[in-house]
């Protein structure tokens, strides 16, 4: 489920209701993970999605005086490095921190 979470993730990119249904997947799974090394995935994925969302938030808000734009190109290439880390960790069967 970790490997899905972060390919809808990745396609959030370009459909962003399936950074949506990610997290709800993290939170239905996450009791699942407990103790497990890819509890850390489920925690990482989880605070990408609300930060993430925040980021977009403060963009939008800005957007009106010229930061926005820097705020949502520098959110959406956070959340590009948070798939890849996160997706390399896993694929190493390592936890992410």
């Amino acid at each position: 489920m970790v490997l899905i979470v972060y390919v809808l993730q990745a396609v959030s990119l370009l459909v962003g209701i399936t950074l949506i249904i990610g997290v709800v997947i993290n939170y239905i799974k996450r009791s699942d993970a407990k103790g497990t090394w890819l509890e850390s995935h489920i925690s990482w994925q989880i605070r990408t999605f609300w930060l993430y969302l925040c980021f977009i938030i403060i963009g939008g808000i800005t957007i009106f005086i010229g930061i926005g734009y820097i705020i949502l190109l520098i959110a959406l290439i956070w959340l590009i490095y948070r798939v890849c880390k996160g997706w390399i960790r896993l694929s190493e069967n390592k936890p992410i921190y």
